[in-house]
């Protein structure tokens, strides 16, 4: 079943339970597909498009979600938080720290990096690795921590 239908089913769910978190969630989710399925130069999306595309949406809610919180607005971080749980059940299984640590070390043993210079090949290969099992930020503190 593909993201879109998914989706469309959870939003029937919601519909009928009105719960309006995830409505909002879930028509994020299908907006940003379709603006995607209907661009000039648009091909069909493929899954890891898909997780690309989920994982934006994720990543927009924390960077929100973030800022509210250091500007005091509790009231406006918590709905993006209660999004953002919403709209990773779309995602494969995350990842924990130790787990992106052994791949991490893996990488780094199997390129023979030394030092931070070898930060960008380290990152592209556990970044490609690891595409929408874990985040960004995590993989690139560890990887650096790794290897100063």
């Amino acid at each position: 079943m593909s993201l879109q239908d998914q989706v469309t089913q959870q939003l029937i769910t919601a519909m009928k339970a009105k719960d309006t978190i995830a409505l909002e969630s879930l028509r994020a989710i299908k907006s940003a597909l379709l603006l995607t399925q209907t661009q000039a130069d648009a091909k069909p999306l493929t899954p890891d498009d898909e997780i690309k595309l989920v994982q934006k949406l994720v990543k927009q809610r924390k960077d929100s979600a973030d800022i509210f919180r250091e500007q005091g607005r509790l009231d406006l971080a918590k709905p993006e938080e209660a999004q953002i749980k919403i709209i990773e059940q779309f995602l494969p299984e995350q990842l924990d720290e130790a787990a992106i640590t052994n791949v991490v070390v893996d990488i780094i043993a199997k390129t023979g990096a030394t030092g931070m210079k070898d930060m960008g090949k380290v990152m592209g290969m556990a970044s490609k690795e690891m595409a929408g099992k874990a985040d960004g930020k995590t993989i690139s503190s560890i990887v650096r921590h790794k290897l100063s």
